[in-house]
């Protein structure tokens, strides 16, 4: 799950001419909704055969994150500043709060940051290399440094250019989990009637 949610919450849309991190931020905090699809492919130590899922995913500030896995079998999370729910193969929605887990309230806490491209928390709990890559390319590697997030992973890197194309996973486990995402758009700017009941539960 937590690779799930890192993954999507970690969304944001590039780029500049020249590119920095603080144009990425900039373009982030202009997009209010922004949509795509995605697979994954996770490679497990000790497995000869790589995992793969696909799906699609809507991040709007104002809500959250929904993402939907479509194959190999249907499985919905949503994230809000309150709560995870996570509904798999249409069976009662399972719900994460403050008082239920506080431990993952606060990751959420730090998901949401993410989402909002919270430099300042960001550098809190990662360490930032951002290089630019030339013809708008750009790649930032973030490498935890507080817990609990540096037992689960040795480093997240992203990989774009007009929009977050790669996000890469290494843990602690030797796995790899790989996240391909396509078909980005940002319009329209608010959400559907169709797309605000995603986050009604």
């Amino acid at each position: 799950m937590f690779r799930v949610v890192f993954a999507a919450l970690l969304l944001f849309s590039a780029a500049a001419p020249a590119v920095t991190l603080e144009a990425l931020q900039q373009r982030f905090a202009g997009q209010p909704v922004v949509r795509a699809n995605f697979s994954q492919i996770r490679e497990i130590n000790g497995m000869a055969q790589p995992l793969k899922s696909s799906g699609e995913l809507l991040i709007a500030r104002e809500n959250g994150l929904w993402w939907h896995q479509a194959k190999p079998f249907p499985m919905t999370l949503v994230l809000d500043d309150t709560r995870m729910v996570q509904v798999m193969n249409g069976q009662t929605p399972q719900i994460v709060t403050k008082e239920s887990n506080p431990q993952m309230f606060q990751f959420n806490h730090l998901l949401r940051a993410l989402f909002q491209a919270d430099r300042e928390v960001l550098e809190q709990n990662f360490r930032l290399d951002f290089q630019d890559e030339g013809q708008e390319k750009w790649r930032l590697v973030l490498t935890p440094k507080t817990s609990p997030l540096d037992k689960l992973f040795n480093s997240l890197t992203l990989t774009g250019a007009t929009w977050l194309e790669t996000i890469q996973l290494r843990d602690r486990q030797g796995d790899n989990t790989l996240i391909l995402l396509s078909n980005q758009h940002a319009t329209p700017e608010t959400l559907t009637d169709d797309e605000r009941q995603r986050f009604v539960f």
